[in-house]
């Protein structure tokens, strides 16, 4: 190794799922929505005109958060956004995470956590999920330098109760408990009987989260938000400013704001693919397939006989993507993305042959 080597920050990259191209290959490998955004952002998309992009953007996105605080009945000086829940979440690990303890997330987990606690050298430790891939609250009531979760969880799909969601916010008020729900849209009737936002009034320690990417249809435009005290999000306004005031641009401000208001289409979307998910499990089962009861836009499916690897390949073959993760503990499910109705019954009906 040359001297100035010594220098270069290493650390082990996340690794996305791929992005394969082509007119006729059916996709669910990746947790997209595979139905259009909202039609406020198609006619906006037409209208803008390419003058816009002469300016910088609102450093702020004003209008942006105005409408996701207009949205979750909160006030604006709770709202931060970000290109992505993942820029949003990389910048409250360097934020919030200065402590010599610990930070704390599950061992089977989004493997992202991992990433971002060796770039910045945040110490971490990983309670292990049981038997059952279910978070034990318990394992979060020790000392640390704060929480972190999915919830629904990735990749298994898992959706940890209100209360014990709140059980783990009220045993750790010396640290920051983030709640990363970018699956939680899909997980019941209604997000207030399931998602953690309505625990920001109560906790100044708590932030949640959330993302255009999936109930939204948004993935491709990078909108990720959180919602916290005025204080964290104070804090998070400062870290972002000091190193690019410009994050998110133009036409993500814009069509972010059009995506909020249509709250029918919104609701539609995401009640088809429960709809489509709920069906999805009885074919899996009736495969042969188990799995923990998903409250995502996803099923972490093994089969009792036939490994996830090799199911994975011959689906590839058949240019259907589903996600593989080749490491302990994950290595015999696929994560399958819930599609339309129709690229799941061509899922199914390859599934049902191959599988005799």
């Amino acid at each position: 190794m040359k001297a100035w080597e010594a220098n270069i920050r290493r650390v082990v990259p996340y690794v996305p799922g791929d992005q394969p191209k082509g007119d006729r290959l059916i996709k669910l490998n990746t947790n997209e929505n595979p139905y259009p955004p909202a039609p406020g952002v198609q006619r906006a998309l037409q209208e803008m005109k390419a003058e816009t992009f002469r300016k910088y953007p609102d450093p702020t996105s004003s209008d942006l958060v105005h409408a996701l605080a207009e949205r979750y009945g909160v006030g604006e000086d709770q709202v931060f956004v970000g290109v992505g829940s993942d820029d949003v979440i990389a910048m409250s690990f360097l934020t919030f995470f200065l402590s010599e303890k610990p930070i704390l997330f599950p061992d089977i987990s989004y493997s992202f956590y991992k990433v971002w606690a060796d770039l910045f050298r945040i110490p971490y430790e990983t309670p292990a999920l049981d038997a059952d891939f279910h978070i034990r609250t318990e394992d979060y009531m020790r000392p640390n330098g704060g929480v972190i979760f999915p919830n629904p969880n990735a990749p298994t799909g898992l959706l940890l109760p209100l209360d014990e969601v709140e059980e783990i916010i009220r045993r750790n008020q010396d640290g920051i408990v983030i709640v990363d729900e970018a699956y939680i849209d899909f997980a019941g009737a209604s997000p207030a009987e399931t998602s953690a936002l309505e625990l920001v009034k109560k906790y100044e320690n708590l932030l949640v989260v959330q993302t255009f990417s999936k109930s939204r249809s948004m993935a491709g435009i990078r909108i990720g938000y959180a919602v916290g005290s005025p204080i964290l999000i104070r804090a998070l306004n400062d870290v972002k400013y000091s190193f690019n005031s410009y994050t998110m641009n133009i036409p993500s401000q814009i069509l972010g704001v059009e995506a909020v208001k249509d709250e029918a289409y919104f609701r539609e979307t995401v009640s088809k693919i429960v709809e489509t998910r709920e069906w999805a499990k009885g074919e899996l089962w009736k495969l042969g397939f188990s799995f923990p009861d998903s409250r995502a836009n996803f099923i972490f499916a093994s089969h009792r006989r036939v490994p996830a690897e090799q199911l994975y390949e011959a689906l590839r073959q058949e240019q259907i993507y589903v996600r593989y993760f080749k490491q302990p503990g994950l290595d015999n499910h696929l994560r399958i993305t819930i599609g339309t109705r129709e690229e799941m019954e061509t899922l199914f009906a390859f599934l049902k042959g191959y599988l005799g």
